[in-house]
C-alpha cells in the first residue's frame, strides 16, 4: 500500500508541476490541492457505494480506511469536475481556461496511479494462463477473491494467473497523454478541444478494458458502471470537440 500511495503522490506532483509551468500561473496550487482532495473523497465514496453490502454494511468504520485500498477513478473524476466548475463560477473563470491543460496532464498522473494499483494488486484482470499473466502474492485482492470463490485453497502462496489490466491501462494512458500534448500544442487556440479529446479518448480506452477486468464489478444491465459512465463521458467529450470549433478567439462566455 505504501508503493500505491507513493505512485499517486508522484503522479500528482508531476501533474501539478506541468500545469503550473505550462500555464505560467502561480495562483492555482490551491485549486490543484482542492481537486486532489475532492477527487480522493469522490473516488472513495463511489467505491463505498459500489461495495456497501459486501464490505461496509457490517462495519461502517471501514469507510475511512483508505489505506486498505478502494478508490473508483470515475467517482473521483466526476467529483473533481464538479469542484472545478464551482471554482470557475466563484472565480469568474471560463471552464476551458485551465481545463484543456489539466485534461492534457491527467492521463500522466492516472498512469502512475494504475502502476500503483499493480503493485498493490487491485483492479486486476480476468483469469489467464497466457504469457502476460501475473500471479499476485498471498493476501492480495486477487488472492482473497479467488479463495472466497473456492477457486484457490486458503494455504495457496499466490493467486492464480490474471491479466495485468493495470499495466494495460497505464500504457494506454501514456499514449493518450502523448496525443493530448500534441493536440494541446498544435491547436491551443481551440478552447475545449483538449478537454473533449481527453473525455472521449479515455472513454474509448476504458470501455473495452472493462471486459478484461476480473475484480468484482457493479453492473447496469449488460454493462459495468464504468462502461455506462464511459458512454456519457464520450458523448460529453464529443460535444466539447465539436463546440471547440466555435470558440476560437471567443471571449464572451463561461465555457
Amino acid at each position: 500500500m505504501k508503493t500505491y500511495g507513493a505512485c499517486m503522490a508522484l503522479g500528482f506532483l508531476l501533474c501539478s508541476m506541468l500545469v503550473e509551468r505550462l500555464s505560467g500561473r502561480k495562483d492555482i496550487s490551491g485549486l490543484l490541492m482542492l481537486l486532489a482532495v475532492v477527487g480522493i473523497v469522490g473516488a472513495r465514496a463511489a467505491y463505498v457505494i459500489e461495495n456497501w453490502r459486501t464490505q461496509f454494511a457490517a462495519d461502517p468504520a471501514q469507510i475511512v480506511r483508505v489505506d486498505r485500498g478502494g478508490l473508483v477513478f470515475y467517482g473521483g473524476l466526476v467529483s473533481a469536475i464538479a469542484a472545478y466548475f464551482a471554482w470557475c463560477i466563484a472565480k469568474r473563470e471560463r471552464f476551458t481556461a485551465l481545463s484543456d491543460l489539466m485534461c492534457t496532464v491527467i492521463p500522466l498522473g492516472h498512469a502512475f496511479g494504475r502502476i500503483g494499483c499493480f503493485f498493490y494488486g487491485c483492479c486486476y484482470g480476468r483469469r489467464s494462463d497466457g504469457v502476460c499473466a501475473v500471479h499476485f502474492p498471498v493476501l492480495s485482492p486477487a488472492w482473497h477473491e479467488q479463495v472466497a470463490s473456492g477457486d484457490l485453497p486458503p494455504d495457496a502462496t499466490r493467486s492464480l494467473g490474471v491479466l495485468p489490466t493495470q499495466l494495460f491501462e497505464a500504457a494506454a494512458l501514456l499514449v493518450l497523454f502523448a496525443l493530448l500534448v500534441f493536440a494541446y500544442r498544435r491547436w491551443k487556440d481551440r478552447r475545449g478541444l483538449a478537454t473533449g479529446l481527453y473525455m472521449a479518448g479515455y472513454a474509448l480506452l476504458r470501455f473495452p478494458l472493462e471486459y478484461l477486468r476480473g475484480d468484482p464489478r457493479a453492473v447496469v444491465g449488460p454493462l459495468s458502471i464504468a462502461q455506462t459512465i464511459s458512454i456519457g463521458l464520450f458523448l460529453l467529450g464529443a460535444w466539447f470537440i465539436v463546440a471547440s470549433r466555435r470558440r476560437v478567439g471567443d471571449g464572451g462566455n463561461m465555457v
